[in-house]
């Protein structure tokens, strides 16, 4: 089996993201432990991010609307002194959160890269943050193409390996998600790597599709040049 191009996921994969927002929802719920307790927030919150998902979207900057909306009614709609400013300050701090390539990254790329695939870079989010989040890598002359998509669905996997490689059938797509970066990719007819991340969020919570014969799970990036060399064999 030929492999011309590897998909790789950024946020949590590449480098920590997660770990940025959690802090700020502990974050959050300190400055509401007036109004609720902290099952109470934490259950508000997921709440108004699913139903905001699809007006916002990804990234720091719906986080922080959501952050704002969810405040706004445990409070009754009358927030006490500086909270929503501090809000917005806590969004402005996860913004300026410096970027750093988690263990192994940036070893298997510059392998991956060295063996002759294109890489491409294919993740969610506010497009200007993740632009920003991939200049402050150092990363980013790896990569052949940038892809920075509203959904990750099969649908946007078959298009992206056929714009920048030979097909979905040629293409591995690589990320901590089973669900945005695994599932969907499998569907359009790459093969998934799984590389888990400590946390994950709610909204990305699936099943491995343990048994499917482009399915690996990794236990981290650097085996991910060796599993691919495997392939062609």
């Amino acid at each position: 089996m030929r492999i011309t191009t590897v998909g790789l996921d950024a946020d949590d994969t590449l480098w920590h993201n997660e770990t940025i927002f959690r802090l700020t929802q502990d974050r959050l719920r300190e400055m509401l432990s007036g109004f609720a307790d902290h099952s109470t927030i934490n259950a508000r919150l997921a709440e108004v991010e699913k139903r905001n998902l699809r007006l916002y979207g990804y990234g720091v900057k719906g986080f922080t609307l959501s952050m704002i909306e969810t405040a706004m009614e445990l409070t009754g709609g009358n927030p006490p002194g500086r909270l929503i400013a501090d809000i917005l300050a806590a969004g402005r701090e996860m913004l300026s959160e410096p970027v750093e390539p988690l263990p192994g990254v940036d070893q298997a790329l510059a392998d991956l890269s060295e063996a002759g695939y294109r890489l491409v870079l294919i993740t969610k989010g506010d497009l200007l943050h993740q632009e920003q989040k991939l200049a402050a890598s150092g990363l980013g002359d790896l990569f052949a193409a940038v892809e920075i998509v509203s959904e990750k669905d099969a649908t946007t996997y078959a298009r992206v390996f056929d714009r920048y490689g030979s097909g979905a059938a040629e293409a591995v797509m690589a990320g901590n998600s089973l669900k945005s970066d695994v599932l969907p990719a499998l569907e359009a007819g790459a093969w998934g790597a799984h590389i888990p991340y400590p946390i994950t969020w709610a909204h990305e919570m699936a099943d491995a599709p343990n048994g499917h014969p482009r399915f690996a799970e990794l236990a981290s990036i650097s085996e991910l040049p060796g599993w691919i060399a495997g392939l062609g064999k």
